[in-house]
């Protein structure tokens, strides 16, 4: 599969692309901030990689790809330090100050997650700016969207109930008042980015009204009945029915859900988190759970995280939690391998990379 998905593709502006046989093209990458790690004609003869994950398969592709890239694998943070001196690039989990401050030649560094809060936050990166951060930006928004939906639609459907149903043999119908429908609702994406524009472009298709927030204001994609950035909130969120959170964590988006943003929203509003514990004022959230103010939860990311026994989040009818998994199935691994893919070999070719960080905006 990863083969099927990798293309050495030449970029169409703002993006690369990758092909599967059977399906359409997939956005691979992004070029926004592209830069590359070492230029082509600063290339040395070997380039030295440290990682904790890359399989087998994942190492054979690269061979052909980047010949002259070797891998170091199966590190931990503390055998990566002895590698630390030879390395050009590491994945972002390895990184520590210690391996920063051995590591001189260290120029790529590669997270495997589409946030990158808890490396920006380690100042020997930041304060090296010859080391260029990618991320998994818009790899895993497919995978995050579906199951958006299908917190939401557990609900809607009163699925629970009908499993509890079944383990009981229990041929109960329950409430009619129980079941609903997404149809006709009007849903708030809060961060319309690479995860946010696909859990938009599904909700369009649900014939939901669509609402969503961007940085910077650009014109709506077509999926989009109204665009606005975050000091649009306050006209936007009393119209959601549904606001869901997708933004980065950063300075500007910690505690972004608080206590007044909460007044804001209608009465009964249901909140989908699956973006950092962190946007939300966790006090807030329990407080408008208890007074009804919010009618539901979808949380797949929590503040604390884990969640710890006996939160007064736990064992409400009205919140479902997940363990921060949403990103987790087998097609999320072969989009961020292939993108993966991709970088390694312009990487080892002195090209410019694709998903850099931009490190003040924390995306």
């Amino acid at each position: 599969m990863i083969r099927a998905l990798f293309v050495a593709a030449i970029l169409a502006p703002g993006a690369a692309w990758g092909q599967q046989a059977d399906q359409d093209a997939i956005p691979l990458g992004s070029t926004r901030n592209a830069v590359a790690a070492i230029p082509a004609f600063e290339l040395p003869d070997e380039l030295v990689y440290l990682s904790s994950r890359l399989s087998g398969e994942f190492v054979d592709s690269l061979r052909t790809l980047a010949p002259n890239v070797t891998i170091i694998s199966g590190l931990d943070r503390e055998s990566a330090l002895q590698h630390a001196s030879r390395a050009h690039g590491a994945d972002a989990n390895l990184l520590t100050p210690a391996l920063l401050r051995e590591a001189t030649e260290l120029r790529w560094a590669q997270s495997w997650s589409a946030g990158v809060d808890r490396y920006i936050t380690i100042p020997e990166l930041m304060e090296r700016d010859e080391v260029v951060l990618t991320n998994m930006k818009g790899m895993y928004g497919p995978v995050i969207a579906e199951h958006v939906f299908a917190m939401m639609l557990s609900s809607t459907r009163n699925l629970p109930h009908y499993v509890d149903s079944g383990r009981r043999g229990a041929w109960d119908r329950g409430p009619r008042a129980a079941l609903g429908a997404l149809q006709g609702g009007t849903i708030l994406v809060v961060g319309l980015g690479g995860i946010g524009s696909e859990i938009g472009m599904r909700a369009h298709a649900f014939n939901m009204r669509v609402l969503g927030t961007v940085r910077t204001l650009r014109r709506p994609p077509a999926y989009v009945d109204a665009l606005g950035t975050t000091a649009n909130l306050p006209e936007l969120l009393p119209q959601a029915d549904i606001v869901v959170l997708a933004v980065p964590l950063t300075d500007e988006t910690r505690g972004m859900i608080d206590r007044e943003a909460i007044a804001m929203m209608k009465d009964g509003a249901w909140l989908v988190n699956i973006a950092r514990g962190a946007v939300v004022d966790t006090e807030a959230l329990v407080e408008a759970l208890d007074s009804g103010k919010i009618g539901a939860a979808f949380l797949d990311v929590t503040d604390p995280e884990p969640l710890p026994e006996g939160h007064a989040l736990w064992g409400r009818d009205n919140v479902l939690i997940t363990p921060h998994v949403a990103a987790r199935a087998q097609l999320s691994g072969d989009r961020a391998e292939a993108l993966a893919l991709e970088n390694f070999r312009r990487f080892g070719s002195g090209l410019r990379l694709l998903n850099v960080v931009d490190r003040a905006t924390g995306y």
